[in-house]
């Protein structure tokens, strides 16, 4: 919601919170305290005429009674309540000094409330279900579609059916402020506000002309990227008019290999192989120097039938098919050795390590003042982006071959093939390409409202309106996808008549296209039989939202403690999907079989908010909506709460929400997608590849969560700049939309859930071992609890030093997370913070030191997070251990190591005062070069959530403003 105020009563907030009570202004925080003009030094020749600076005069007087300081948090358009709901926010300044990248959503993301957000960076296995290369913010980790994203307080096109948003598609360089609410929102913003708000304001009365130009590279010499952006807007109408325009463009290079030494430590999970029921050793060990030894990139025969059982088991074939025998080091099992040949395979070199991306983004804004109340707009925005993944090796654990295979028979002979009738390999095929997905995705946005200010009750009242049309395009691609029909073809060779080697299909039917394929060896493979296995399935995908709102704040009446603020208003929404995928593309693949989603609701809000003054020092706020969606009918939402400040210096605060996130059209009506991956069967300890295939369930009902923030901030007048705020929040959530996946699938059923395993059945192409069905569902509830701690402290230089001149800047922020339950309702519970691999950490922490003065500023950033369990499912023990329990298996190491990071940045204004502003930047990140945490996982063994996997990075450029 937008509220127009004198441009005046935005620097009297600005000149609060530069005094030290952020915390009070609804719309922004001690954030903005960063902010730093640098002094005017232009000499008195190169200032304006006086009749030219009285005609700027009067122009940006003009434009300041244009423009509309947007409140975030609240549709109440009073500056001046005190917001009882937390609000974190990041000033254009400390975006600019800052950010570590060309991308906002890098310095969004490093705020202690978000946790697990999806960036480019772990989305590469995202092969089915078009998110890959999506920068998506998830506070507390409750995930992405239950944080809501905004821009200017009105919703942003979703850049995928998930309804999650491509913070990409966000005119960064006109972004004025970054607004975090953290605690429930539906009664003020609608659905998908459960955990918080992320709000986007952006300077919409921006006059002038800015371009940036930047370019980085790794301390590798890899993963370049450049970037290029402009920015101008005038008025015309003598101010009543303002066009707004802004355009960037950015390239990074993909980081295709893992060249970094931390990926070679050959960290697994293994069963162990000294464990006996009651023998008090754990039943998992996390091991070194371990490998896969069950796939090669020229292959390796794991299992053999007939004859002598696995007697060829270990056999391996090298360059132009040689014969050698694998080394399985001091015990394996089926999947894993420790020593040995296990770093033989090295798939863990063979995976992507940065995505190659490029975007395309434009931006329109036009306003215009056609009444003294009344200001029309029309914006409208284009956002092209392509991410191009590698997403590793071909990986099949067995391949059968016929012992009078004939490749077969010319690699070992026929006498080591005497009354075997079949052997099983795993390869990489190092032959083949590598998988690659392309996922293209433009958003286009238009919108057209007004907004304005009136007299209602003897009062100022705010109004405004709007309409918005978006729609999303994705072309999503996985290069170099095996045909599971083809795949059997081709592996089933034979001799003709001629002794030549062919398909044995192709003998009933010579023109079927078939080349048989030679899986033992590298350099061994023929174009043909690659061309022939190998395709490139793809999707497109269209999704459509149409929302219009309307708001009304007013103050209707006074109590003898004040003005009551009230806000009314409704809004409607539209969205559906629809896509086309090619027959032969939607079935038969190793992975992808793209199906297009074909969906529709629609929903109709009501809300009223108000603020009351109670008492001297003492307000209660409360909002109420009700939604009404064609998919799974009506629901009320509401929030009250209230601040207490019994002396200037501190401010209580506390409130109480209702919220709800109804399914969205992925959860209710995906056509159904497929990922490989893999599993450890707990039924035999043995590690099994798995195809999961997930559809939609139309069955779904709104979850419902309840969220508590109760905190404090202090202001204390003797240290002026210093303000300090704990909160304490907690948010369960009932009826969770979620879905299990295949472990914890495969775990439940062999826990004696049979509900489960009807999901699961051997895969029926036989690339993988078992096919594992799964869809969403409202499962018992989703609980988490933690402490935000916020600090800043800015004072001049000469507080210290009588003639020094800038200012130094503190800024920390923490947060610990106490809980994080997700209870299935299946018996059994855990408790995931500290958790690396599916939960929170305990604690996420930032912190920044800034000196600035008038010509350059510095600063230095420490931020990481604090060590804990790889999974809080184990039970860790090395003696006496417990009875196997397959929700709380035990291992002898559960303990990661936490991560901590220091960048620099630096700023130089180059003394060009003439001419405008220029200004020289570079950062550093990750300046110790600290490698990622390390994970006991195959291929990538590191975290790629909260590491960082480039090591230390370099960006430089420069920004000018005329």
């Amino acid at each position: 919601m937008t509220a127009r105020l004198p441009l005046k009563s935005y620097f009297l907030s600005f000149a609060a919170l530069s005094s030290g009570a952020a915390f009070l202004m609804p719309q922004q925080s001690y954030a903005a305290a960063t902010v730093t003009k640098p002094a005017d030094t232009k000499p008195a020749s190169s200032q304006p005429s006086k009749t030219a600076a009285s005609h700027k005069k009067t122009q940006n007087q003009t434009e300041s009674n244009r423009e509309v300081i947007t409140v975030t948090g609240s549709h109440i358009a009073n500056s001046h309540i005190k917001s009882p709901t937390p609000i974190s926010s990041l000033s254009q300044q400390e975006i600019l000094n800052q950010a570590p990248s060309n991308n906002i959503a890098d310095l969004v993301n490093q705020m202690p409330q978000f946790a697990g957000s999806q960036t480019p960076q772990n989305s590469a296995y995202s092969l089915s279900d078009g998110t890959a290369g999506i920068n998506a913010l998830n506070l507390r980790n409750l995930g992405p579609v239950r944080s809501l994203v905004l821009m200017d307080g009105r919703r942003i096109t979703p850049s995928a059916i998930t309804g999650i948003v491509d913070i990409n598609t966000i005119p960064q360089q006109l972004v004025k402020r970054v607004d975090v609410v953290t605690g429930g929102a539906s009664a003020q913003y609608g659905s998908d506000a459960v955990a918080g708000v992320t709000n986007f304001v952006l300077d919409k009365t921006y006059t002038g002309l800015k371009v940036t130009a930047d370019s980085g590279i790794s301390d590798y010499g890899d993963g370049e990227n450049e970037h290029a952006a402009i920015a101008g807007g005038f008025g015309f109408a003598h101010g009543k008019g303002h066009v707004l325009l802004s355009g960037d463009i950015a390239h990074q290079d993909g980081i295709f290999h893992v060249s970094r030494d931390w990926n070679v430590n050959g960290n697994r999970i293994v069963a162990n192989p000294d464990y006996v029921a009651g023998n008090g050793q754990p039943y998992y060990l996390r091991v070194g120097d371990a490998g896969t030894n069950n796939v090669m990139p020229g292959g390796i025969i794991n299992a053999s039938t007939g004859g002598v059982a696995n007697s060829l088991r270990g056999i391996y074939f090298g360059p132009g098919g040689s014969v050698n025998h694998y080394n399985y080091g001091s015990f394996s099992t089926s999947s894993v050795s420790v020593g040995g040949d296990q770093n033989l395979a090295n798939n863990n070199k063979n995976i992507g390590l940065e995505p190659q991306s490029d975007r395309k983004n434009l931006f329109g804004r036009l306003s215009y003042d056609v009444a003294p109340w009344m200001t029309l707009y029309a914006e409208g925005a284009y956002n092209e982006s392509e991410y191009v993944y590698n997403s590793g090796p071909q990986y099949l654990s067995s391949v059968s071959l016929k012992g009078t295979n004939p490749y077969l028979v010319d690699a070992l002979g026929a006498d080591a093939l005497q009354n075997v009738s079949s052997v099983t390999v795993g390869t990489t095929a190092l032959d083949m390409p590598y998988r690659r997905t392309d996922n293209l995705r433009s958003v286009q946005r238009y919108t057209f409202g007004g907004e304005g200010n009136f007299e209602m009750f003897g009062k100022r009242a705010s109004w405004s309106a709007y309409g918005q049309y978006g729609v999303t395009h994705t072309h999503e691609q996985i290069y170099n996808v095996m045909n599971t029909a083809k795949i059997a073809n081709a592996t089933d060779a034979v001799r003709n008549s001629a002794g030549q080697i062919v398909c044995r299909s192709s003998l009933t039917d010579p023109g079927n296209g078939c080349s048989p394929i030679d899986w033992l060896g590298t350099g061994v493979m023929s174009p043909a039989s690659i061309g022939y296995v190998l395709d490139a399935p793809w999707r497109n995908q269209r999704f459509q939202e149409i929302v219009s709102g309307v708001n009304l704040s007013t103050i209707p009446f006074a109590t003898w403690a004040g003005d009551v603020n009230v806000a009314v208003g409704g809004e409607y929404r539209d969205e559906r999907s629809s896509g086309y995928v090619p027959t032969e593309y939607q079935s038969g693949w190793s992975v992808g079989n793209y199906r297009p989603t074909f969906g529709h609701y629609n929903v109709k809000e009501a809300y009223l908010e108000t603020a009351i003054p109670l008492a001297k020092g003492l307000s209660f706020n409360g909002a109420v909506r009700g939604t009404d969606y064609s998919t799974s009918g009506y629901v009320t939402t509401w929030k009250i709460g209230g601040t207490w400040q019994p002396i200037k210096d501190v401010l209580f605060r506390a409130t109480q929400s209702h919220d709800i996130r109804a399914p969205n059209i992925n959860e209710l009506y995906n056509a159904g997608t497929s990922q490989t991956t893999s599993v450890l069967n707990p039924a035999t300890g043995l590690t099994n590849t798995v195809l999961a295939n997930t559809t939609g369930n139309a069955k779904l009902r709104p979850e419902t969560a309840n969220t508590t923030v109760v905190g404090a901030v202090i202001t204390p007048r003797y240290v002026s700049g210093l303000a300090v705020s704990v909160d304490w929040f907690h948010t369960k959530i009932k009826n969770a939309i979620e879905q299990f996946y295949p472990q914890s699938i495969i775990n439940e059923c062999y826990s004696g859930y049979t509900t489960f395993c009807s999901a699961i059945r051997p895969d029926p192409t036989g690339t993988r071992d078992l096919l594992i069905s799964a869809s969403p569902f409202n499962f018992a509830k989703l609980e988490t609890s933690g402490i935000d701690i916020d600090a800043s402290y800015s004072f001049p230089l000469r507080r210290l030093l009588r003639d020094a001149d800038g200012k130094f800047t503190i800024h920390g922020q923490a947060t610990n997370y106490l809980k994080y339950v997700s209870d299935s309702g299946m018996g059994y519970t855990v408790d995931t913070s500290g958790d690396i691999s599916s939960g929170p950490p305990r604690w996420i922490y930032r912190f920044s030191a800034t000196y600035s003065t008038s010509r350059y500023s510095l600063t230095a950033i420490a931020r990481g997070i604090s060590a804990g369990n790889y999974s809080n499912s184990y039970i860790q023990c090395s003696g006496t251990c417990p009875a196997y329990n397959a929700n709380y298996p035990t291992i002898n190491n559960n303990r990661v190591t936490g991560i901590f990071y220091f960048d620099m940045n630096a700023t130089y204004n180059l003394p060009v005062e003439k001419i405008g502003k220029m200004q020289l930047f570079l950062t550093v990140t990750n300046l110790a070069n600290t490698s990622p945490i390390l994970l006991p996982e195959g291929g990538l063994e590191a975290d790629e959530t909260y590491s960082n996997l480039l090591g230390r990075t370099y960006r430089g450029g420069i920004r000018m403003e005329f």
